[in-house]
């Protein structure tokens, strides 16, 4: 691969048209973190048992090799405990195959993407000097995400009827670490297009992320645990304020990290911390002149917030779960859009 751009050919660097690219990355990613809400909500997560990152692009052709694929998943807990004694057939699990498949299709997809892109920037010269160790970077986050998804799998391939929720958070944690690195990124290299330095992280920025960071975590435990339908009302939970049956026996942190009641309590109330941290964060970016910023924060914790209650009064509705979980991404892009503003020297 050739030389990356240096002061002599830096005119000829794109910042612009890379920037484009890397957002288009960024709503793959926004697109798989939906399809992986769908992919757990119908308990397709473990319905393809092997890992084949060439060979597994393409879903059984014929009779026999479904059939293969369906003996090899009627050997899991889940099959044997659950889907089994309910009577599951060929063509029941054809469906959650394809959500499953769909799942792993788009993250062959961001991988390809995020991989062609730069290197076809990197061939022409057009990749602005720095920025190249930052785009391997997001590459390598990637191929990482690809490894945590498939020790996701496992277990719940080999030890349970559900894949480990904390496996599940790191995933999911993994995934939006990704999604706010391919924008800041693209957000650099847009300001770089302008003449404009790159951005700053200052505390209000890491404030907003770290806060969300803690309820993306909580999310993915409550998901995990299936801790969404320990209470279908709102504000309180089981017409208490702090829920009965939370199980204190083992110690307060044992309680937090596999209580449901718990989890889902702190996971509601948690969301107005963040509301609280986003909204200064929104006026200071307002203060600074980023107006579309700030309106893109209020706009997706709003939404988040009304979408949270509805699933929860719904009873976990398939397609509000999905939506809570799609905005969720969203929120995350939109507060690295305005930390990345908050910083930015003008």
């Amino acid at each position: 691969m050739r030389d990356i751009v240096t002061s002599a050919d830096a005119g000829r660097s794109r910042p612009a048209a890379l920037a484009r690219w890397l957002l288009v990355v960024a709503a793959l990613i926004v697109a798989i973190v939906a399809v992986g809400g769908i992919t757990r909500l119908t308990e397709s997560g473990v319905s393809i048992t092997e890992w084949k990152p060439v060979a597994g692009a393409l879903p059984p052709l014929n009779q026999a090799q479904w059939q293969a694929e369906f003996d090899a998943y009627r050997q899991t807990p889940q099959f044997t405990q659950v889907n089994g004694p309910a009577g599951m057939t060929l063509a029941t699990y054809k469906t959650i195959f394809f959500w499953e498949w769909v799942h792993r299709l788009l993250a062959r997809a961001i991988g390809l993407a995020l991989v062609a892109v730069i290197a076809a920037f990197a061939w022409r010269r057009r990749i602005p000097a720095g920025y190249l160790p930052r785009l391997l970077a997001l590459v390598a986050l990637v191929g990482l995400q690809g490894a945590i998804g498939w020790w996701m799998v496992e277990s719940g391939i080999v030890n349970d009827v559900r894949v480990s929720h904390f496996r599940l958070a790191l995933h999911l944690l993994t995934a939006l670490v990704t999604l706010a690195g391919v924008v800041w990124t693209a957000l650099d290299l847009l300001a770089l297009r302008d003449g404009r330095p790159p951005a700053r992280l200052r505390r209000i920025g890491v404030a907003a992320l770290a806060v969300l960071a803690v309820q993306v975590l909580l999310g993915a435990f409550v998901a995990g645990l299936r801790a969404g339908h320990v209470a279908a009302d709102w504000p309180l939970m089981n017409g208490a304020l702090v829920p009965d049956g939370i199980d204190w026996s083992q110690g307060a942190l044992h309680a937090f990290a596999y209580d449901p009641f718990l989890l889902h309590f702190v996971h509601r109330w948690w969301a107005w911390v963040v509301v609280a941290v986003l909204v200064v964060l929104a006026r200071r970016v307002k203060q600074g002149g980023d107006r579309r910023a700030s309106i893109a924060i209020h706009a997706a914790f709003g939404t988040q917030i009304l979408l949270g209650i509805a699933t929860v009064m719904s009873g976990i509705a398939l397609w509000l779960a999905v939506a809570h979980q799609l905005v969720g991404a969203l929120l995350v892009a939109a507060t690295t859009w305005g930390a990345h503003a908050a910083g930015q020297r003008r």
